[in-house]
């Protein structure tokens, strides 16, 4: 079984508030393709894309799912290395209980950003 394939659960969780943007194939695609990254742990997952800006680039989590602890330390992963694909910060975007777990995390709408 896959790394996705495994992660397939969490992912769903997450893509049903994710307003109806992706379907799991749609995340399989991306990861496949190397547009989206996939940070799996053994209680949770993180989905993340780069996305340029004209000013900046940024590591963008727009998924995630699983155990708090593990999701925690899968950002702090994904920030090195997104430092080192040349971003200037990590977003995560999610609901507004997001907000009180990611502690020194500017409030910007539903989209917490932290420079890297």
């Amino acid at each position: 079984m896959s790394e996705v394939e495994r992660c397939r659960p969490w992912i769903e969780a997450a893509l049903r508030h994710s307003g109806g943007s992706h379907s799991f194939e749609d995340i399989q695609a991306g990861i496949s393709s190397g547009v989206m990254q996939l940070w799996p742990a053994p209680k949770g997952c993180a989905v993340t894309e780069i996305v340029q800006f004209p000013q900046k680039r940024v590591l963008h989590v727009f998924l995630a799912g699983g155990e708090m602890a593990q999701l925690f330390d899968m950002i702090e992963s994904a920030a090195a290395w997104g430092k080192v694909q040349g971003c200037a910060a990590i977003t995560v975007a999610g609901r507004e209980g997001w907000k009180r777990a990611l502690k020194g995390w500017a409030f910007h709408s539903v989209t917490m950003e932290r420079a890297i």
